[in-house]
Order: structure tokens, then C-alpha cells, then sequence
């Protein structure tokens, strides 16, 4: 007997471990690991992934698998054992860490269906009751009843029911019609003669096969020839032509015509920071290396001829960008260079081109892929280089389960590769930095622009200044002077907010009153396109009050300063000049983010206003100013990293600037200019920020001295969210071993999202081993709870954000 090891798909820890299934004669050849299946259990059928093969089983009887759904596998045997380390690392299931590797479209929505297999008149009473005349009914249906699953299994078993597994969304792949000649060149000739003068249309399509025996696309046919489906048709009749289905693969970038780039001659500077990577590519070892650059220095470059010098050896890359801001000018960078052997994966895809990419992968049909975070995972089975450019990002980090970070996940594949890992960043985390100074890391230090260009010069504005001088707007006198400077030059603007939405709360400026959610503790945000109040956590939106819910009284108005805001403004200070704005609703759509930075380079607007997602990776030869409007609203934030997050952000929105022949200059404006963090970025001083914060953490006990777990509990009982908060406290405090400390449990920030009420624990250590046996601990106590989800639970290593 065969026997498959198959991890079933259902998120439970009773049955978190393979199960033993008998592979039925006829699938002997199919079955292996990496493929996934159908297989029963209990009354009902689920998808699995087979994750072994064994001759025997210690079990006597075992159920056979239904089905298969893969013919070949689409998880590679690294990948398999990696969901093992993954499961470990960040303790989720092993199903969710498989699942984690897939793109969304293999989560395909399967359906069970109950067939009758036998008379109604013969089903007992409770069954004739749902059945209600059907022969197949949806499997929901039975669950609703008052039927339970071991009624199902006995009618299953006495053969009154089958259940049937329909899978939807299996036929993801994209075909087209083609049309091609049936017969030979000399038959079709003859069949020309034959046709009656009438049946014009009928002629010249047959022409057009006399002069070319290639396949075409339907509608392609029907454009040349200039004619209907009708001539087409009546020919595919007479077996003179005939239509096929062929697959296409969707692609992202099919308006897109590529210049083919050359390498360029690389700077000293540049020289000697890739010689160690290419030497590790060469004598094929794991090195992590952190490529500390400042803006504008040449880090990609760095990047390509790595990569080509892996292809000339026949591997393959992986390149991580950070989400979708960075992907379309750093791809068609790579596509330039690569042309086809490319392969995009990142959030602004179809699900249907996610999948054409992936297959593209797993076909071996391309050799570098340039994505987001989960393309950590592409199925390549060779790989000889991975780059995560911006390491510092946060967006590495996946909030949803299983948490993990990607950069992680890089460390392992390129150790079972034996291959180079490059860090690259003009500000990188203080833990990347902390490790190549110990030797961790291989440091590689990048400290001139390319062009010799010198980095823009930058202004720190007091805005309390501005306030006392009587300059109520939201730009200095400094901004809006060089802002009209620079129109008036024809030259380009960068203006960032940190901040979306287009205010921040709406208040009552009698009563003080502001609105909040209902589901949430958290003011709702003002969006002015529609005129509503949104919550940003729970989504849940209503109208704008004319007057206030709490006193009556109309004195009731947004404060703080949102995208839309400052657009309006702009369009009152400087009317004459082109605004496009950038934030989550211009770019929701998709492709919208493309379009408007290609209208921003092709000149047809003088100023770029944007959030976040501006200040990364742009490169615009004619920007020679970038303001920063509110760039202290993130030192406000209870997070330790506020202060990081705030000089990282300044520090790669200068680097937009000047980044040509044109000098640069960036404004900041602040109501805390002596926030170091705001005055070293004004100086691009790394070293002098990373050692003022690395006291700051000593002196706190945070990373990279200490590791993080943040413990979040959740439950729709305020009473009980207490009690279960206090248990895991106390479970930690009696199992953790050495230098630990444990801080809670108290409310979190947010003390309420949807209806749930939240508290937290956080854990500081030094070994995972102190903690691993506590926190393991806590999830059996609570297996239950969590699994009738009354109770929800989540243990984030290496947390990112802590409201």
C-alpha cells in the first residue's frame, strides 16, 4: 500500500499534523509530494497538500484520497520543509504556512455537494426534509439542518448520499481563439476558385491564408480582413478553416514598449562594494550583505550586474521591492535589462495575472522576479542571488498570519541555496545596521551619488515661527516662495503629507465633542469627494452632521490637514499650477498609481502632492524641491520606532530632489525642529542617528538589544477579554525561563476595533528558548477558545505595529 502524508486545509491544532491517506491505484503516478488533493474527512471532503510519501502507516485502515488537483507539484521539496521552519518560527499552522506560499488564486473556492443516491420516498424523515425534491443540493444546506455529522456519516455509509467536491475558479487559465486553415495551401487555392463571386468576404479571408499559414486571433482576423464572425464561420463549416483555444498569459506590462538597457560603467565607489557580492556568486556561498547607500548612489546598479553575472551561470533572482510604490520604475528597469526573462508579482495585479506570473515561475519560463513581500516565495529550484531593496521597510513585514518577515525567509533560502543576500537601503533598520557592525552582516557603504551630485540642501522650518509671525496657511513663507520659484523655472515639485484622508477628526467647537465610531475607539475621518465620515479600521461610514449629535450646535467643523486639504490650498496659493495628488483614493484604482507618476514625468503637472508612498524610489530629472508638510505628525505615535520611522521617511523624501544635472533643495516644516530625528536627517547623518537612538533603545531594553512578542487578545466580552488577559500573563510569568521581562497585560491603544475589545501583553527577551515553551503554553490553554472563535489570539515576533 501507497500511503501520502497530506496536511488537510482547516486551521485547528488537533489535526495540525500530516494524516495518512492510501493513494488509490490509478493516481500511484500522480501523487507526490508538493500537489494538492481532495481528500475525506470525517462526513466531508477538503483540499490537502500531500507532503510525503510513505510504503506503510501505523494505522490499519486508511481512507483513500478522492482526487488530485495538481497534476505536477506547485510547491518545491524546500518550500515544503520551509513551511515546517516557518510554522516553528512564527507559530501558526503548518496549512497556514503552506497556504502563505500561493498566490490567492490556488485558494481556490471549492464547493461540496450532497447527491442523492437513492428514491426520496426511502431517506429518513429529517433528510426528506431538506431535500425537498432535489437530487443534488449544496452541502450548506445539510449543515443548516438539524442533521449531524454523525447522521452524515451513517447516510454516507448505508449509501443514501454521496458528497460531492466542486471545485470553482479551477479554470483560471486565459485562452483565446484562434483561427487556422484546416486544409493544405493547394486545396485552400481550389476552394478559393470554387467560391462564388457573392461570397466576397469569404474570398478575402481565404486570401489571407493563401499568402500566410500562421495561426491568428480571432479578432485579429476579423480587423484585418475588415469583416464579421459570419464569413469566418460559414468557412470553419465547410471544414475549410477551423477554430482552436490556445492559452495566453496576461501581461501587466503589454502597452509597454522597452528601450534595452546596457550596464554602465560602474564608479570606484561602486566597484568595490559589488566585488565581495560577485565573489560570492562565484565561489557559491551564504552571505547576508547590507548595502548601505545614500540616495542616488547607484544601489540598482549594483543590483543588474549581480543579477546578470547569476544568469550567466544559468541561476535564477529574486528581487524584493516594497509594495506597489516602487514596482512600475523598478521594474521596467529590470525589464530593460532582462527583457522577458521577467516575471512582476506585487498587489496591483489581477488576480488572473498574479497567477500568469506565478505559472510563468513555475514553468521555468523566467528566471528573475522583481515583486512584494510574498514573492519571497517563487517556486524557483536554482536561486543564485536575493536583493531586498529598502530593506527598512516596514510593509517586509506580513501583518496577517502567518507573521512573518520577509527578510527572514530570504536568510533561509539563500542558506539552502547557498547564496548571497543584499540588504540594500539609504536608512537602514537600526537591527541590519547593529549586525553588520558586529560583523553579522558583511557591510557594504555606498557614501556618493552617482553623478558626484551633491544631496539637496535642507531648510528646517519652525512652524510655532510661523504662527507668532501671523502666517496662518499650511506652507512657510520659505515653501511658498520657492514654490513659485520653481514654477516660474518650469522645474517640479514634490510635496509629501504624512497623513491621508482630508482631515483627521471632526470636532464640536462648543461642546468639544468630537465623532467617534461606533465599532471603534477612534475618531472618524472626514472624506470630503463624498462627504462622509469613514473609520479607517472597521470601514464602517455616515454622513457629515450639519449640526453636533451631543449639544446641537452648528459650530461644527474638521480639523487637521488631509491630502484633499492641501490640494485645495495649493489651488489657492498657486492657481496657475498643475496639482496631481497621490494618496489611497487617486490610486485605488488599478494602474491609477502608473498613470499619474507617467503624466508627472511627461511634464503635464508642476507639482507631485502625495503621502507616504511618494517618497520612495522615484526619479524625476526636472524635481528640484521637495517639502515636507507635518513632518513631526509620527513622533507622535506609541511606538518605539516613531522616531526611526520619522528620519527614514525625511531622509528618502530629500533623496527625490536633485537627483540630475538640477541642484536640489528640500523645506521641512516641524513644530519640533530639535527632534533629533528630524535635525540629523536635515544633515543625512546615519551614523550620528543610529548611535543618539541606540541609547535611547539600551536605556529602554528594546530591539535590537532585546526581542519582541506582542501578544494581542481580543474578545467581544469586555469582562472576559480582561480575564483571558490576565491568564496568559500569569502562564507567561510561571513558564518563561532567563532574561525575560514581561510588561501588561493593559489596554491596547485601541482599546476597541469591530465590536471587539483589545489587550496586550508585551514580552522582551534575549533567547528564543526562554519564551518559545511559555507561548506555546498559552496557545493550548486557549486551544479551545480560539477554535469556537470566541476568543482571538495572535503572537507577533518582531511586532511592527502596536495599536
Amino acid at each position: 500500500m501507497k500511503v501520502a502524508k497530506v496536511i488537510v486545509d482547516v486551521p485547528a491544532s488537533p489535526i495540525d499534523s500530516a494524516l495518512d491517506y492510501e493513494i488509490p491505484e490509478h493516481l500511484t503516478e500522480i501523487v507526490q509530494p508538493g500537489i494538492r488533493v481532495i481528500v475525506p474527512l470525517g462526513p466531508r471532503k477538503i483540499m490537502g497538500f500531500v507532503v510525503d510519501l510513505a510504503q506503510e502507516s501505523e494505522f490499519d485502515q486508511l481512507k483513500p484520497i478522492t482526487d488530485v488537483m495538481d497534476y505536477t507539484p506547485i510547491l518545491t521539496g524546500e518550500l515544503l520543509d520551509l513551511s515546517i521552519w516557518l510554522k516553528k518560527e512564527t507559530l501558526c499552522f503548518r496549512i497556514s504556512a503552506l497556504q502563505a506560499m500561493l498566490p490567492a488564486v490556488f485558494k481556490a473556492a471549492y464547493e461540496k455537494e450532497v447527491w442523492l443516491t437513492e428514491e426520496e420516498q426511502l431517506l429518513p424523515e429529517k433528510l426528506r426534509h431538506v431535500v425537498q425534491g432535489r437530487e443534488v443540493f449544496p452541502f450548506s444546506d445539510l449543515e443548516e439542518s438539524e442533521i449531524n455529522e454523525r447522521d452524515i456519516r451513517n447516510l454516507i455509509k448505508d449509501d443514501l448520499i454521496d458528497i460531492k467536491y466542486v471545485v470553482k475558479g479551477k479554470n483560471r487559465v486565459k485562452k483565446h481563439t484562434f483561427v487556422e486553415q484546416a486544409l493544405e495551401n493547394h486545396m485552400l487555392m481550389e476552394e478559393y476558385e470554387n467560391l462564388s463571386a457573392q461570397a466576397k468576404k469569404q474570398k478575402d479571408v481565404l486570401s489571407y491564408f493563401i499568402d500566410q499559414d500562421e495561426p491568428i486571433l480571432l479578432n485579429d482576423l476579423i480587423k484585418k480582413v475588415q469583416t464579421t464572425k459570419a464569413p469566418i464561420d460559414a468557412l470553419v463549416k465547410k471544414g475549410i478553416l477551423k477554430l482552436t483555444k490556445k492559452e495566453v498569459y496576461r501581461d501587466p506590462f503589454e502597452h509597454k514598449s522597452m528601450e534595452p538597457s546596457e550596464p554602465l560603467q560602474l564608479t570606484p565607489y561602486q566597484e568595490n562594494a559589488i566585488e565581495p557580492i560577485l565573489n560570492s556568486i562565484k565561489k557559491t556561498y551564504y552571505q547576508t550583505y547590507l548595502l548601505h547607500g545614500v540616495t542616488g548612489s547607484g544601489k540598482t546598479e549594483i543590483y543588474l550586474q549581480s543579477i546578470q553575472r547569476v544568469l550567466n551561470k544559468g541561476k535564477e533572482a529574486i528581487v524584493l521591492v516594497p509594495e506597489i510604490a516602487l514596482t512600475p520604475q523598478m521594474v521596467s528597469r529590470f525589464k530593460a535589462r532582462f527583457g522577458d526573462e521577467v516575471a512582476v508579482l506585487h498587489s496591483g495585479l489581477s488576480q488572473g495575472e498574479k497567477y500568469d506570473e506565478w505559472r510563468k515561475i513555475h514553468r521555468k519560463e523566467v528566471r528573475v522576479v522583481v515583486g512584494a513581500r510574498s514573492a519571497i516565495f517563487a517556486p524557483f529550484e536554482n536561486i543564485g542571488i536575493i536583493i531586498i531593496d529598502e530593506e527598512h521597510e516596514q510593509t517586509y513585514k506580513q501583518e496577517d498570519y502567518p507573521k512573518y518577515h520577509a527578510r527572514e525567509i530570504a536568510k533561509k533560502r539563500a542558506e539552502y541555496h547557498e547564496c548571497p543576500v543584499v540588504l540594500g537601503s539609504a536608512t537602514p533598520t537600526l537591527e541590519s545596521y547593529a549586525r553588520a557592525l558586529k560583523g553579522v552582516y558583511h557591510l557594504l557603504e555606498l557614501t556618493e551619488r552617482v553623478n558626484d551630485q551633491a544631496m539637496p540642501e535642507v531648510e528646517i522650518v519652525d512652524m510655532r515661527k510661523e504662527l507668532h509671525r501671523g502666517n496662518r496657511t499650511m506652507f512657510s513663507e520659505s515653501l511658498t516662495e520657492q514654490i513659485n520659484e520653481r514654477l516660474e523655472k518650469q522645474e517640479q515639485v514634490v510635496l509629501m503629507l504624512n497623513r491621508r484622508g482630508y482631515s483627521t477628526f471632526v470636532m464640536c467647537r462648543d461642546c468639544g465633542e468630537t465623532i467617534n465610531c461606533e465599532h471603534c475607539d477612534i475618531s472618524m475621518t472626514y472624506h470630503r469627494q463624498h462627504h462622509k465620515l469613514k473609520c479607517h479600521y472597521c470601514g464602517d461610514e455616515r454622513p457629515m452632521p450639519n449640526i453636533c449629535p451631543s449639544c446641537e450646535s452648528d459650530s461644527i467643523r474638521y480639523f487637521g490637514t488631509g491630502t484633499q486639504k492641501v490640494e485645495e490650498a495649493l489651488n489657492v496659493h498657486f492657481p496657475d499650477a498643475r496639482v496631481i495628488r497621490m494618496d489611497v483614493d487617486t490610486t485605488s484604482r488599478k494602474g491609477a498609481h502608473e498613470k499619474l507618476l507617467e503624466k508627472f514625468g511627461n511634464h503635464e503637472a508642476d507639482i507631485l502632492l502625495g503621502t507616504q508612498m511618494i517618497a520612495k524610489g522615484l526619479d524625476f530629472k526636472d524635481v528640484t524641491l521637495v517639502g515636507v508638510i507635518a513632518a513631526d505628525s509620527m513622533l507622535n505615535l506609541p511606538d518605539f520606532r516613531a522616531s526611526e520611522k520619522s528620519f527614514q521617511l525625511l531622509t528618502q523624501v530629500s533623496g527625490r530632489a536633485g537627483r540630475h544635472e538640477l541642484p536640489g533643495q528640500v523645506v521641512v516644516q516641524t513644530y519640533s525642529p530639535e527632534h533629533y530625528s528630524i535635525e540629523m536627517a536635515s544633515q543625512y547623518d546615519f551614523e550620528a542617528f543610529f548611535n543618539k537612538e541606540m541609547q535611547v533603545r539600551r536605556q529602554f531594553q528594546y530591539p535590537p538589544y532585546y526581542y519582541l512578542a506582542l501578544i494581542n487578545i481580543s474578545h467581544e466580552n469586555h469582562v472576559a477579554a480582561v480575564e483571558a488577559s490576565k491568564e496568559v500573563a500569569n502562564i507567561i510569568a510561571h513558564h518563561t525561563t532567563g532574561n525575560c521581562q514581561l510588561m501588561g497585560p493593559s489596554p491596547s491603544p485601541m482599546m476597541r476595533i469591530k465590536d471587539r475589545y483589545r489587550y496586550q501583553c508585551m514580552l522582551k527577551y534575549k533567547q528564543r528558548e526562554n519564551v518559545d515553551g511559555a507561548l506555546q503554553k498559552v496557545l493550548d490553554h486557549f486551544k479551545k477558545d480560539i477554535q469556537q472563535q470566541k476568543l482571538q489570539l495572535t503572537i507577533d515576533f518582531e511586532p511592527y505595529h502596536f495599536m
